[in-house]
């Protein structure tokens, strides 16, 4: 995962160990004036300003993100099978079903978020109901305890989402997609900062641009400590994503070229593609100081990476694949020794520092030590990754984006519905510090962290989420999701079908299933026109928040709007209740005049909906 800065003058990180972070429990606030955009996997999250997000979950299969203000655009470009993206808001859950464009908002009061599906289709859950979003819908669900939604014709665009298009021109139609894939996070960061080759050796290399004078991979940014990886490479370049989480370095014709190797469809992200050299007795040779020192150099085309992580034999040949025969890694004995490193000799290859430069997350290029060929020679292999134990500056890292506001306490601590229940929080590096001591450099497997939570299970618990269904003991059942309230216009009249567990194709969080007590409807209050789609300074109240943004030369063009899948039939709907009186502090509003009822497809249960999620790839751009 990476993330992008925009405006960074404004952006504050709160507790993010990297930039390109990805722990659970990371917090990311977007300040006035500032944007960010966060790449997982095909998928681009971006926030406008003042917005609050956070991630309550990220593995290979699962992204849930948290959004308790503010505005997100999310542009996902392939959803597979048993793949589940999920956005929870303090009104209710937003499930993303299949690749497309989306925007959800929450207003600064926590009290009203509206989901807007550009291309795609969604899934809104709360209240242990659920009720679908199709393309050019929007969705505005009121309320957390006992909300009430309503679905309108989409609402227009605004500067905001024209910058977020603009982006996604960007990633469409960047040349170095022709030699890469576009999985690989940063790709669209090539074309702008170096240039394409052909070489008979290695086939298509990039070179960088503009870089310094004794430039060398690995060479400007610096070290974090990341769960689960371990020490990670945090580049300081704008382009130093990619170039540094995949594929191989290699010096030709007098200078550095990164080698993609062959494009496949899931490239695999490495922490660092690096080999480490050194050993106390070089270290004292070099003269680094009392704790030694710490040297690498980049790998090169056909030399394996075998991660100090604990991963399994199936990822250890894919994050080979591109760049190695994998026929010739042995994954259960490995000796790194025997290995004729090509970069190790290379003009500039190794990079030496001290231990506190490299455990301190300091700029690795102000503090490089320079030390004789001869010496350089004599430094043993070490591995593949540093055998030093991390401490809390190294996991805090440095700040990228210096001093910025801090959110309001109300937006941090409030809570949202979930759907799908997070997983424990990560276990603090206070509660780690001690067992990482034991093997230095090596990540904790699952087995000691489960050890370790059990032993610390109040230090760092997952605050402020509710689940869309909580469970009924005893009590009351929770009122079920109600088709709109006073002040936002109802569409519905079908009440929503209580969610129930059906299977579905991929694995998912159960949502609890309280039967609702039946619903009266509520006659319409000051309808608008449906068939008009609302002005920007006409959006019923309450409105969600728009971030006014500098107009952009460019817009988009529209997109054809994409066919809907064949869904069931509606469910007949049950007899009309008798409408109750209006509240006494509120004032009925004189009804206008009928119009004919427009009937959506019935709400489906949340696991029913999944089944017929188109999983297929968005085509590329012509």
């Amino acid at each position: 995962m990476r993330i992008a800065p925009l405006f960074t003058s404004a952006l504050l990180l709160v507790v993010l160990p990297a930039r390109q972070g990805g722990d659970n429990g990371d917090h990311l606030w977007t300040d006035s004036d500032a944007r960010a955009e966060i790449t997982v996997g095909s998928s681009a999250f971006r926030l406008a300003p003042q917005s609050a997000f956070g991630f309550l979950a990220l593995d290979d299969r699962t992204v849930q993100v948290r959004l308790s203000q503010g505005s997100l655009n999310v542009r996902v470009r392939d959803l597979g099978e048993n793949e589940s993206l999920e956005i929870d808001t303090p009104s209710g859950a937003v499930s993303l079903l299949r690749s497309g464009v989306y925007r959800v908002d929450v207003d600064s009061s926590g009290d009203t978020t509206s989901v807007t599906v550009r291309r795609g289709e969604a899934e809104v859950t709360a209240s242990g109901s659920a009720f679908p979003v199709h393309p050019e819908q929007t969705a505005m669900v009121v309320g957390g305890d006992s909300p009430t939604y309503d679905v309108r014709d989409a609402i227009r665009s605004d500067d905001w989402e024209d910058w977020c298009a603009s982006r996604d021109r960007r990633w469409d139609g960047a040349r170095s997609s022709q030699y890469v894939s576009r999985d690989v996070i940063g790709y669209e960061d090539l074309d702008d900062n170096g240039d394409w080759r052909n070489t008979p050796d290695y086939g298509a290399v990039w070179v960088p641009r503009t870089v310094a004078t004794g430039w060398a991979p690995y060479r400007y940014g610096h070290w974090a400590w990341v769960e689960p990886w371990g020490w990670t490479w945090i580049d300081d370049a704008p382009w130093g994503f990619a170039p540094f989480h995949y594929g191989r370095w290699v010096y030709i014709g007098g200078g550095w070229a990164w080698v993609p190797g062959h494009v496949v469809a899931r490239p695999v992200y490495a922490p660092a593609l690096v080999v480490f050299v050194g050993g106390r007795n070089w270290s004292l040779a070099i003269g680094a100081g009392g704790a030694g020192g710490v040297a690498w150099f980049p790998l090169a085309p056909e030399e394996p990476y075998y991660p100090a992580y604990h991963v399994s034999n199936t990822y250890v040949r894919n994050v080979n694949v591109t760049n190695v025969n994998v026929t010739n890694i042995n994954v259960t004995n490995v000796n790194v020794t025997n290995i004729n490193y090509r970069n190790r000799r290379a003009p500039d290859g190794v990079t030496v520092v001290s231990h506190e430069t490299f455990v301190e997350s300091r700029p690795v290029n102000r503090s490089v030590i320079v030390v004789p060929r001869d010496r350089l020679d004599q430094a043993r292999v070490v591995g593949f990754a540093a055998r030093v134990t991390p401490t809390q500056q190294s996991v805090l890292a440095r700040s990228t984006v210096g001093e910025a506001r801090r959110p309001p306490e109300r937006v941090t601590t409030r809570e949202v519905i979930v759907r799908r229940q997070p997983p424990a929080a990560p276990v603090p590096f206070a509660a780690r510090e001690q067992a990482l001591r034991a093997n230095p450099g090596r990540p904790l497997d699952n087995a000691t962290i489960r050890t370790l939570r059990t032993n610390t299970p109040n230090a760092n618990p997952r605050p402020f989420v509710r689940p869309a269904a909580p469970e009924q003991r005893g009590q009351a059942p929770a009122p079920a999701l109600r088709p709109a309230r006073e002040g936002l216009p109802p569409s519905r009249t079908v009440p929503p079908t209580v969610v129930a567990q059906p299977e579905r194709r991929r694995p998912s969080a159960p949502v609890a299933t309280p039967t609702p007590a039946p619903t009266p409807q509520v006659a319409p209050r000051g309808a608008d026109q449906r068939g008009n789609r609302p002005d920007r300074g006409a959006r019923p109240a309450p409105t969600p928040p728009t971030p006014q943004m500098p107009p952009q030369d460019q817009r988009p063009a529209p997109s054809a709007r994409p066919k809907r899948a064949d869904r069931p039939a509606p469910a007949p709907a049950p007899a009309p209740a008798r409408a109750p009186a209006p509240t006494p502090e509120r004032k009925a509003a004189e009804p206008q005049r009928q119009q004919p009822e427009r009937r959506p497809p019935t709400e489906q249960p949340a696991k029913e909906r999944k089944a017929d999620r188109d999983t297929t790839k968005e085509k590329k751009p012509a």
